[in-house]
């Protein structure tokens, strides 16, 4: 926003200056030698400055009170400059005409002034317009559009759950992310604070996420880096979350997490999120209703009469008629499941007790066990 301070003062400098140099032209002063007349003269200076400051005040209320829309790249003021100055040799045009139809008693230095003074505004208006512009250039012809176009990899932006889930790394070997990684210095701030903090499990987590980074760091297989930029729309909103998504907006990146309101907030914002709970959640087995399967009961259920088992993946089994199970390996058949970004649930009833083969202590099947699709009948 500096910038654009001193983009404006210097604008008025040259309005100024423009203004000064053509009133006090040979051609605008009254002399011996001046073939116009002293009201002529006067004509000119009234208009060429009434005229001028007429154009500077209209510009500079509509730089001001338009919503400034964020688009801007050092192309577009180059672009800008083009299209002011087309604009301007038109709006040119028009002065000319005007002083023709009205026959306006003022001199070709004076409509010179003016035009000078027109053009200069009109190409101000639309480089200002540009720099307050910064997220996205779009032309819009009569059944063409032109838009920007992002090239190579999205960066991928992490969030401190995301380093402390530790997932992320695994997933960078198995090649399934090709993007940079981006680590926003309020991002490393907050994971310190955290590593810093009196209560052990957030200390003990805060601290991991920091092993996790510095992992990463030595990795040369991942691609990360982390982000010191400052950005004047980023700096003013508060609350790590809401910087992340003004980050990823600006960069035209993804956010990675595991924290699932941040998910469903960046989607309200119209933000790309890749939440790594969903992603290991689609990559488990679908387990269909009437499937059976085998699985301990730990611990009782909410509900009466339920019991709560776990796949080595970490499913939640919740069983009916399981409570007093505890304990015992139980062959269950599939009623249905539920699969969000908290986890997956599957939800069954007690078949029958599993039995162990005495030579190995594996499982074996019972005779009256319905068989999968995958097993034969």
């Amino acid at each position: 926003m500096k910038l654009l301070w001193v983009f404006r003062a210097l604008f008025l400098i040259i309005i100024v200056a423009v203004i000064f140099v053509n009133i006090t032209s040979d051609s605008m002063r009254m002399d011996e030698k001046s073939e116009e007349s002293p009201e002529v003269l006067d004509n000119n200076l009234k208009y060429v400055t009434w005229s001028s400051f007429a154009i500077v005040t209209a510009i500079f209320l509509t730089d001001i009170l338009t919503p400034k829309n964020k688009l801007g790249a050092l192309a577009g003021v180059f672009i800008g400059l083009l299209v002011g100055i087309a604009i301007s040799w038109a709006l040119s045009k028009v002065v000319d005409m005007m002083v023709d139809t009205y026959r306006i008693p003022i001199t070709t230095p004076a409509v010179t002034a003016i035009k000078w003074t027109l053009g200069i505004s009109i190409c101000y208006l639309v480089i200002s317009f540009i720099m307050q512009t910064k997220d996205d250039v779009r032309f819009v012809i009569p059944y063409v559009e032109f838009a920007k176009q992002t090239k190579g990899a999205r960066p991928l932006i992490l969030d401190t759950s995301a380093i402390i889930d530790g997932r992320i790394v695994d997933l960078c070997h198995s090649k399934l992310f090709d993007a940079p990684l981006i680590i926003p210095r309020f991002v490393l701030n907050e994971l310190q604070l955290i590593a810093d903090s009196s209560q052990k499990l957030k200390r003990n987590r805060g601290r991991r996420g920091l092993d996790v980074l510095n992992k990463m760091q030595t990795d040369p297989v991942i691609d990360i880096q982390i982000d010191d930029s400052i950005i004047p729309e980023v700096e003013e909103v508060k609350g790590v979350d809401q910087k992340l998504m003004m980050l990823a907006k600006a960069n035209n990146g993804r956010v990675a997490t595991t924290d699932y309101n941040l998910s469903k907030v960046a989607q309200v914002r119209d933000v790309d999120v890749v939440n790594i709970n969903d992603l290991a959640n689609s990559l488990k087995v679908v387990a269909l209703p009437g499937e059976t399967m085998e699985v301990k009961i730990i611990k009782p259920g909410e509900e009466s009469e339920q019991g709560i088992g776990y796949l080595d993946d970490g499913t939640m089994i919740v069983v009916e008629d399981a409570r007093n199970k505890i304990g015992k390996d139980l062959v269950i058949s599939v009623t249905s499941s539920l699969q969000t970004s908290a986890g997956k649930m599957i939800f069954g009833k007690f078949e029958e007790y599993a039995q162990k083969n005495n030579n190995n202590g594996d499982y074996r099947r019972p005779y009256n066990r319905r068989p999968t699709r995958t097993e034969p009948s």
